[in-house]
């Protein structure tokens, strides 16, 4: 989940052991199918649905054989596919390539479609004055080749506050067990993120249509669509997301069962809204991330202390023209930035912000993630961050305590770029750390201001920042400057339920990494036997919704050994009298899965 700066109110992989006969009977199976379809006069044998019907040919060989999997991903990208547009406002063609590992499955191996979606589910008398009643939300298909057919599982990734390439090449949960479950995958893009834009330029008025509601709504309408388009209405739906996507699976759990058999909700802070979230879950963020600065979350001794003492010496210096000249310098800040006193504001929040990020993205091993996919963080980023300040505070120099805070959120500013791109000549304080993050945050903060008011302070004790009690009035004020609303402060326990409405629920399971700054208002403790939470001693954000590394420490392997029991459980449950399972094994794998975790 995008960190809200809050209105201020001042290569392939290798193939191991694949005989060579292997490779030729895979060959001329395909070579097969696709002059079969020539004849037929379709060019397009690859296109989605026509791969999942042709690939059931094929499975058996599969079967025996799944390293195939990995030459049939090398055999269909160099199949030349033109674009296909299905009924019910189902549009497809094979995406371009995004960067993510190579070594892993990914945007390569999914195609790229557009569902026509009206811009409001909730009006039966759009507004006359809209540019265009419908958009066309961006998702992605992937796993055509292992999906087991009519009634088999869809693995459904409910996208989040950002383009949603970003989540397909990140969750290795989804891809690494799909085959098991011969699970369909779907990755669905949030409308006003990434290529899914209803209405620009952007105004106040034009994103009244971004909220969670209208987007679980694209949601359900657009599977809908897919399972018909499929001819496979009993195909059971599991929700997997991370941080507000995993809000999102959640919601999507409570508000669609009929749709969603069950969900799989990482890191997500549910419990973060008025009138229930307290005092103490106000202030949980920042204690988190001081924690992560501490030796308990693996950092040194001195980092949190210096941290917190360096925020008096800043503010001493803003009071004058020659100190704001200073810290410019000093954080390489663009001139300009620090005219005023008051202006200072701004250098903390953006201080303040490396360090929220570098939580959240606190991984054992260098990750893209929280850059969205546009630059790289070392592992354990808060940990290396903290090596700058690993001084007593009471021996250090002014000059010395800005020099290390100043290296030390270099670690994220100054993240190891893509090749051929620009080093950064200076900070814009009022910018995201690059152009993807800043679209986010711009959308992230109108969302804050409307519906996700989700309350956060300091006390400057707890926490290494400086005093900043929660003020909502305040909050509120300046959404209103910024956007010309006022947030709905309670809405999200009005629409949801809050923690009452999960104990009426079945089939989620909620799991968060203690390391991660936003559990402290996720569900850490079971509600029910089937609404069920799992932590993670030294997990970050949704850590167990990432490609397996073999930096995983052993709590996350079985953390994801018990979700895929449960997701097991719920597609028993649910598929059981379909056809898929009667003729498939799938099922009986279901219960063997269940049996060893």
């Amino acid at each position: 989940m995008s960190r809200t700066r809050s209105p201020s109110p001042n290569a392939d992989a290798p193939v191991q052991g694949l005989k060579r006969r292997q490779h030729l009977v895979l060959r001329a199976e395909v070579a097969s199918l696709r002059r079969e379809s020539e004849r037929g006069g379709n060019n397009n044998v690859f296109g989605p649905l026509a791969t999942i019907t042709y690939m059931r040919k094929i499975r058996p060989v599969m079967n025996r054989h799944p390293s195939i999997l990995v030459v049939m991903y090398g055999l269909l990208a160099c199949v030349n596919v033109q674009s296909q547009r299905f009924h019910g406002g189902l549009t497809s063609h094979w995406a371009l390539p995004a960067a993510h590992d190579p070594s892993r499955p990914g945007i390569s191996d999914c195609s790229e479609r557009y569902f026509e979606q009206p811009i409001d589910h909730f009006a039966y008398h759009p507004e006359n004055n809209l540019e265009g009643l419908t958009f066309q939300q961006r998702y992605f298909v992937c796993g055509e080749l292992w999906w087991g057919g009519l009634g088999a599982p869809i693995f459904f990734y409910t996208g989040n506050e950002a383009d949603v390439t970003l989540y397909l090449n990140a969750s290795g949960l989804m891809w690494e067990n799909a085959p098991e479950f011969g699970a369909l995958l779907v990755f669905a893009e949030h409308r006003y993120y990434g290529k899914s834009q209803p209405l620009q330029p952007f105004t106040a008025h034009k994103m009244d249509y971004l909220s969670s509601e209208q987007a679980l709504a694209d949601y359900a309408r657009l599977i809908i669509a897919l399972k018909t388009e499929l001819n496979s209405p009993d195909s059971p739906v599991i929700a997997f997301g991370g941080s507000y996507g995993g809000m999102l699976a959640s919601w999507w759990r409570l508000l669609y069962p009929h749709l969603v058999s069950g969900a799989i909700a990482g890191s997500a802070p549910v419990l973060d809204f008025e009138p229930e979230v307290g005092e103490e879950g106000i202030e949980s963020f920042s204690y988190i991330v001081t924690r992560d600065a501490s030796p308990e979350g693996g950092s040194n001794a001195y980092c949190a202390d210096n941290v917190r003492a360096a925020w008096p010496v800043i503010k001493d210096l803003a009071a004058s023209v020659t100190g704001r000249q200073e810290l410019t310098e000093r954080f390489r800040i663009c001139q300009g930035a620090l005219a005023t006193a008051e202006d200072v504001d701004l250098l903390l929040g953006w201080l303040q912000s490396a360090w929220a990020y570098m939580a959240m993205g606190n991984y054992p091993f260098p990750s893209t993630y929280v850059l969205n996919g546009r630059g790289t963080l070392p592992a354990w980023p808060v940990r290396v961050a903290c090596e700058f300040l690993n001084f007593p505070t009471t021996l250090s120099s002014n000059v010395t305590l800005l020099e290390g805070l100043r290296n030390a959120v270099s670690v994220y500013y100054n993240y190891s770029r893509p090749d051929g791109e620009a080093p950064i000549q200076c900070f814009d304080l009022a910018a995201g750390v690059n152009k993807e993050s800043q679209m986010v945050e711009d959308h992230w903060t109108y969302q804050f201001c409307t519906e996700m008011f989700m309350p956060s302070g300091s006390d400057g004790i707890r926490d290494m920042f400086w005093p900043a009690p929660w003020d909502a009035n305040a909050q509120s004020d300046a959404c209103f400057r910024r956007f010309g609303v006022h947030p709905r402060r309670t809405w999200a326990v009005t629409m949801y339920g809050g923690l009452k409405a999960l104990e009426t629920a079945s089939n989620i399971v909620f799991s968060n990494g203690l390391l991660d700054p936003w559990s402290g208002t996720g569900v850490l403790h079971n509600i029910s036997d089937t609404v069920v939470a799992l932590t993670l001693k030294e997990g970050a954000h949704h850590l167990d919704l990432m490609f397996s590394t073999s930096d995983d420490p052993e709590e996350v392997k079985e953390v994801r050994k018990t979700e895929l029991a449960h997701i097991a459980r719920w597609v028993m449950e649910a598929g059981e009298a379909t056809e898929w399972a009667k003729e498939k094994r799938t099922v009986k794998d279901m219960r063997k899965m269940l049996r060893t975790v």
